[in-house]
């Protein structure tokens, strides 16, 4: 979850009210957001630098690190934070975000040249317009874009925000992808000029901006933003030009929004004019601007209207376990910033309609609406029930019973990764891959978790290599699935639910391993038969190459192959760094249902 740092004062200022740390921990709670840590700018760079606390921490501005949730855009800047608060407490009625009514003719106009399909293919602008910026004002301002960055826009792979003091640049502008060697400019914060190839060797050594080279350095074209001037705005996603750059200064800001995701585009396009719409002349007005395409295609941005959708009464209380009037619901949901009343239904069903506004992008879905009313209600308030109607599912049951089992007869139970490496999986237990059976992790960030388990047995031996200090003998077992690959599933794979046992000690313990199987057949209530007898089960040889020849056999159960134990290999025992034998048995326990 996103962690936001905004001042205490300048925030308590914003709310119109000021809160004792705990009132504000306790408000934080019940509006679903966090009062993570209470800190100083000061202590924050005295524990990034390793340096020592100093005693008097009086003179400090109190600095309150709050987690919001992930997807709740309007959360990342103080503005939005103080906005939503105050409108939880119904101090504040929802604002009313509105697209100013220009002529077309005096809209701004972006062209977009077909080259850029090759690299970032989308853009949304907008401006705001009599924006007054302080010191404080601006910083969030810059602050916000940086954690959208880092959100939404995951670090401008996405999206990348572009923001410009209208009154030094000059429209209509074009967005164009052109060869580096045809770019140049002079960035922000820099004094001299650059061609967009040497920019990118320039800001290698940047620590903030050379993450972000990777995204379009290889490409053999650039994006790159100009206005009617030729004057360029900037190259997305790295850096803007310093001759557009804003200041506390600037009056009119212009916006825009490159993205190889229109939808994400837009949302943070309405994120940031939303946010800061309040501090125009006139408050949460949009100036809006025309994108067109070279094929003729066009559209106005940003859109503000409300996004509706019908949600009945009923589904709300069913979710939550409540019963609350329709008044109550709609004044619940006022709270978080939905518009909401009751409304006309042919089929005599109490129906909400919702009206969503631009800050609630995460809003998509009726459970969604559910949730904010079960917030706004409190879940502290919610009366605790029992649910008459669930039970747990048969292989979980039964999974149960063998797990309290096997504890009954000395062994200890595990939990191990459902990732391994393929070498573990395949040719440290002597198996050969023939592709037909394993789940491959497709970019896995480490060797140790490359695919799926295949069998549960790798991460027993490793747990027995991992503590081949400990006391002998070791009796352990682990309940558990593993993925096989099969075409008739639609995710093209299936879990399978397994049960793995080892015993390691001064002696192979084979016969322990024989009875423990005994015994759990004897549980689920099967005899033991002669061979070929599909009425029970029976053991035949098996040739398995994690086991030692001659020392194993396969477990057949009505006619059916669950699984396998016996003496493990020394080779096998050698590569997990075991040095005392071991025996082990697996087994299918879905088919014991």
């Amino acid at each position: 979850m996103p962690t936001v740092s905004v001042g205490r004062d300048r925030l308590f200022d914003a709310l119109g009210q000021t809160y004792e740390d705990k009132e504000f921990e306790d408000l934080c709670f019940k509006f679903g957001i966090e009062l993570d840590d209470i800190t100083t700018e000061k202590a924050i760079i005295r524990k990034e630098k390793h340096l020592k606390e100093e005693e008097s921490t009086e003179d400090e501005e109190v600095i309150y690190k709050i987690e919001v949730p992930a997807n709740r855009y309007d959360l990342l800047c103080l503005e939005g934070l103080a906005q939503a608060l105050r409108i939880f407490e119904e101090r504040q009625d929802i604002p009313t975000y509105t697209v100013a009514g220009i002529s077309h003719e005096s809209m701004l106009k972006m062209h977009v040249k077909p080259e850029t399909s090759l690299i970032r293919p989308y853009i949304v602008c907008a401006v705001l317009r009599g924006v007054t910026f302080d010191e404080a004002r601006y910083n969030s301002f810059i602050d916000l874009q940086d954690r959208l960055h880092q959100n939404i826009c995951r670090r401008r792979t996405l999206v990348a925000i572009g923001t410009h003091d209208l009154d030094t640049i000059q429209g209509p502008f074009t967005y164009e992808a052109l060869p580096p060697q045809e770019i140049n400019f002079v960035p922000l914060k820099q004094e001299e000029s650059f061609r967009a190839d040497k920019l990118m060797e320039f800001y290698k050594s940047d620590l903030k901006l050379k993450k972000y080279l990777h995204i379009i350095e290889s490409s053999p074209v650039f994006p790159i933003i100009y206005d009617r001037n030729r004057t360029v705005l900037s190259l997305p996603p790295i850096i803007n030009g310093k001759h557009s750059a804003i200041t506390l200064k600037t009056k009119n800001v212009f916006i825009e929004c490159t993205a190889t995701d229109l939808t994400k585009a837009k949302i943070v396009l309405d994120t940031m004019v939303t946010m800061f719409s309040g501090y125009c002349k006139k408050k949460f007005e949009v100036e809006p601007v025309e994108v067109i395409y070279s094929d003729g295609k066009s559209y106005v941005c940003p859109d503000l209207s409300l996004y509706d959708m019908k949600v009945p009464l009923s589904y709300i209380n069913d979710t939550i376990g409540i019963c609350l009037e329709t008044n109550e619901v709609t004044r619940l949901l006022k709270k978080m910033q939905l518009h909401a009343k009751l409304s006309d239904s042919a089929d005599n069903q109490c129906n909400i309609n919702v009206s969503v506004p631009p800050t609630r992008s995460d809003v998509l879905h009726p459970c969604d609406v559910v949730e904010d009313v079960a917030i706004a209600f409190g879940y502290n308030e919610i009366p605790k029930r029992k649910p008459a109607s669930i039970k747990p599912l048969a292989l979980n049951e039964l999974s149960d019973l063998i797990r309290l089992e096997i504890a009954m007869n000395g062994f200890t139970e595990v939990l191990t990764w459902i990732l391994c490496s393929h070498k573990e999986n395949f040719d440290m237990l002597n198996r050969k891959d023939d592709k037909s059976a394993a789940v491959i992790i497709g970019n896995p960030r480490s060797s140790d978790f490359e695919m799926v388990r295949t069998s549960l047995m790798p991460g027993i031996l490793k747990t027995v290599g991992h503590n081949k200090d400990h006391p002998k003998p070791i009796k352990i077992f682990e309940v558990g699935d593993i993925a096989l690959l099969d075409d008739s599933k639609d995710v093209g794979a299936r879990n399978c639910r397994q049960l793995a046992a080892l015993y390691c000690g001064p002696n192979s313990g084979f016969e322990i391993i024989h009875s423990l199987v005994d015994r759990i057949m004897e549980v689920v209530g099967t005899p033991f038969v002669p061979v070929g007898d599909n009425s029970g089960y029976y053991i035949k040889r098996s040739d398995s190459p994690e086991f030692l020849p001659g020392r194993q056999a396969d477990v057949i159960y009505k006619g059916k192959h669950v699984g396998t134990f016996g003496i493990v290999h020394p080779e096998v025992l050698e590569n997990f760094d075991i040095t005392f034998p071991c025996s082990y048995v697996e087994l299918n326990m879905e088919n014991f249902l």
